[in-house]
């Protein structure tokens, strides 16, 4: 068995813990939603997909997003922007601004393989059990998992559902400590490849599946890759091989911890409301809600998926998965077929059926 450690710092946070502080949330002050008014009506005329860093002056919030960055990079792995006015604003100009706050902590990569680098999250009759849907096009539970092409995901809240959809979050290294201290064969499982469904999102030359363990720990760091509905999916090639009763385990135990009020952290997720979760540390996940009736009233989100071209050293793995960008030298988002290039719609795509 490989010698397995426990890891400590900013990032191997408990819920409770966190549940009793205030420091990982911002509220917008005056000046600085008239600095994000001012930006995004700027550039008005503009298609966001062509905007970056150099196109936002924003001197009264660039030391807080700094600071904000560098607790999502190198700290404790989120934080929650609030303020935002959405029921104000149009959705131009939200999503204008937003953006402007996304170039401040990385670079927008695609979310899936028609190059949306704008996503939507929102019920268009999805199911996160279809192979050829993921969970955010559906009110699904979503059970812990993290985003299968971000370094860095956040989520701007336009609107919530009529009930449910409560956002919780949780430390991969507070679960891995558990794991070494408790169960160190289960460990040592998930520190080897799994088999994750692409889901029907590769490109000509790929496998519609692709290999990763669980946990790498690395660099007194332990990131993260845990997609159960994806690695159980997988199980539909006859070309891999079967999961193991102790990776069923390992996997199910996971999402035990996770879901142990001693581990995560349920955020309070309003409308205009930005989270930002460093998609290698930390997972995420999401209750099944009711939303409204009215087309205008219903659950939407709005998402961004971030490399951060100065971050860490990121595991070969992640390399091999999605293929590095030649500009930034970081892992890309899914992978896009030729001629297709990136966009921003402000209207969710249509169900790919």
């Amino acid at each position: 068995m490989t010698t397995l450690e426990s890891h400590r710092g900013e990032a191997a946070w408990l819920g409770p813990a966190m549940a009793g502080r205030n420091d990982w949330i911002h509220s917008f002050t005056v000046p600085e939603i008239r600095e994000l008014e001012t930006v995004a009506d700027g550039v008005a005329d503009r298609d966001i997909a062509d905007l970056s860093a150099a196109d936002f002056e924003l001197p009264v919030l660039d030391t807080v997003l700094a600071g904000i960055r560098r607790d999502v990079v190198d700290g404790r792995g989120f934080a929650l922007l609030r303020g935002m006015p959405v029921d104000e604003w149009s959705l131009e100009r939200t999503a204008a601004a937003y953006w402007a706050i996304g170039t401040r902590i990385g670079v927008p990569v695609a979310q899936n393989k028609v190059g949306s680098i704008l996503g939507h999250v929102t019920d268009v009759g999805g199911d996160a059990d279809h192979p050829n849907q993921r969970g955010h096009q559906s009110a699904d539970s979503l059970p812990f998992h993290n985003d299968i092409g971000a370094e860095i995901v956040t989520l701007l809240c336009l609107r919530g559902a009529k009930t449910g959809g409560e956002s919780g979050i949780v430390s991969a290294a507070a679960l891995w400590n558990e794991l070494v201290e408790q169960r160190p064969d289960l460990a040592e499982s998930l520190i080897h490849p799994f088999h994750f469904d692409r889901r029907n999102e590769e490109v000509s030359g790929q496998d519609p599946w692709y290999e990763l363990p669980v946990f790498m720990p690395a660099d007194g760091r332990v990131v993260v890759s845990y997609v159960p509905r994806f690695i159980r999916s997988a199980q539909r090639f006859e070309q891999i091989p079967r999961l193991t009763n102790i990776q069923h385990e390992a996997l199910d135990l996971v999402q035990t911890l996770a879901d142990d009020p001693r581990f995560k952290l349920e955020m309070d997720f309003r409308p205009g409301d930005i989270q930002l979760v460093n998609n290698l540390v930390l997972l995420h996940s999401r209750t099944e809600y009711e939303d409204w009736p009215e087309p205008e009233r219903r659950r939407h989100l709005l998402r961004l998926w971030l490399s951060v071209p100065d971050g860490w050293p990121m595991p070969d793995a992640f390399h091999a998965r999605y293929g590095t960008d030649p500009e930034t030298g970081r892992p890309q988002g899914i992978s896009l077929p030729p001629g297709v290039t990136f966009n921003a719609p402000l209207t969710p795509p249509i169900l790919r059926t």
